[in-house]
């Protein structure tokens, strides 16, 4: 069964589903590529790149592959105020058992922003994808128009109708609708973060009711079911975050795929612990600890910035405890694959699903008879 959508079409894609960007490692080129050639669409991370590591991490995927891809940037956002001396003392003191655990120096206080966005930006307009994303925001009006001239399909992350229809006004050509049940940052601007918990199936059709934009429904969705369920409440594709991070592929360590594989549904929960921005990934035991003493936590990005040499150590050292294990709560549903096989599956079961409801409507019993593992 094919699954045409707007989105597919626009894109050039056989089937819509969109591999979400993976920051800090785990989109490697191998799984970006891997998704392109399997028929869907994968993303570059880039927020934590250098311009020369997006140039050359783009140019690696073009070299895997002729499919269009796209690259993803968090939008500019204010500068935090300066945190108090004490915040700041609370907040290393925190972390100097972890970085004794790790064989580390002591934290030292962290500075601000290394990267720029407007470098960065350059080299993404640079890197040859087709298409261009962001989450935490809008877009600078001069950013908009430059992607735009050259002919880039622009999407922004939204977490409620507010925050959409102010994509829409901003220019943007289609808008991710962020659930609450997905893994990693969270991408509301709009509204607090608390009121912006908004479950991706209530989301997606009052977003879609909203807004004259193809709507990308985001967040717990991990099979072919789940991405049935978005498409028959208006959305024109689906994007996986969890799933892909549970490749051959995917950088992350090995440690964080096997917490993947062994988490449960209720395994996950919002933390502002690693980044200082309220995240969703898996309990472990600097989250814990951490969220225990919130008076220690900075805004982000100094958080991510001071924690950054903890989860570097513990990535090397294959160390679960001291990393920041995005995921969403659909993690239960995460296997361990290729990227192709991945895609060929979630094809399946999309089918699957889909004729099993056609055969419902007409039939009665028999979406009963199916099942996405047989």
């Amino acid at each position: 069964m094919t699954f045409d959508t707007a989105l597919t079409r626009r894109l050039g894609l056989r089937h819509p589903l969109i591999q979400a960007p993976l920051a800090g490692g785990g989109d490697t080129p191998a799984l970006v590529s891997a998704v392109c050639e399997a028929g869907a669409f994968g993303s570059i991370g880039a927020t934590y790149l250098t311009p020369a590591q997006i140039a050359d991490t783009a140019q690696a995927v073009r070299s895997r592959t002729n499919r269009p891809f796209g690259i993803n940037l968090f939008a500019p956002l204010p500068v935090p105020p300066a945190p108090d001396p004490a915040s700041v003392d609370a907040a290393v003191a925190r972390l100097i058992p972890y970085h004794v655990e790790l064989g580390l120096p002591p934290p030292t206080p962290p500075a601000g922003a290394a990267l720029s966005f407007d470098d960065q930006f350059a080299a993404a307009l640079e890197s040859g994808a087709a298409v261009f994303s962001f989450t935490f925001g809008l877009l600078p009006a001069g950013a908009i128009e430059a992607l735009k001239r050259r002919d880039k399909f622009i999407m922004g992350t939204a977490t409620t109708v507010a925050e959409a229809r102010a994509l829409e006004r901003s220019g943007v050509d289609a808008i991710i609708a962020q659930g609450a049940e997905a893994g990693g940052q969270r991408g509301s601007f709009a509204d607090s973060f608390e009121s912006s918990l908004v479950g991706t199936m209530a989301l997606v059709p009052q977003m879609v009711d909203a807004v004259r934009l193809p709507v990308i429904a985001a967040g717990g969705i991990m099979d072919g079911r789940g991405a049935v369920a978005a498409l028959a409440l208006g959305a024109g594709a689906v994007q996986l975050g969890t799933a892909f991070l549970a490749c051959d592929e995917s950088g992350v360590p090995e440690a964080y795929k096997q917490a993947l594989l062994a988490a449960q549904d209720t395994g996950t929960r919002l933390t502002r612990a690693f980044s200082g921005r309220p995240a969703r990934g898996i309990v472990n035991r600097v989250m814990a600890d951490v969220d225990a003493a919130p008076e220690a936590i900075l805004p982000f990005p100094l958080q991510n910035a001071l924690t950054r040499p903890m989860r570097a150590a513990a990535a090397k050292q294959d160390r679960a405890e001291f990393l920041s294990l995005w995921a969403g709560q659909g993690v239960g549903l995460a296997r361990r694959q290729p990227a192709a096989d991945l895609i060929a599956r979630l094809v399946r079961e999309m089918d699957m699903t889909a004729r099993g409801i056609a055969a419902m409507a007409g039939e009665g019993p028999a979406l009963a008879r199916t099942s996405p593992d047989a």
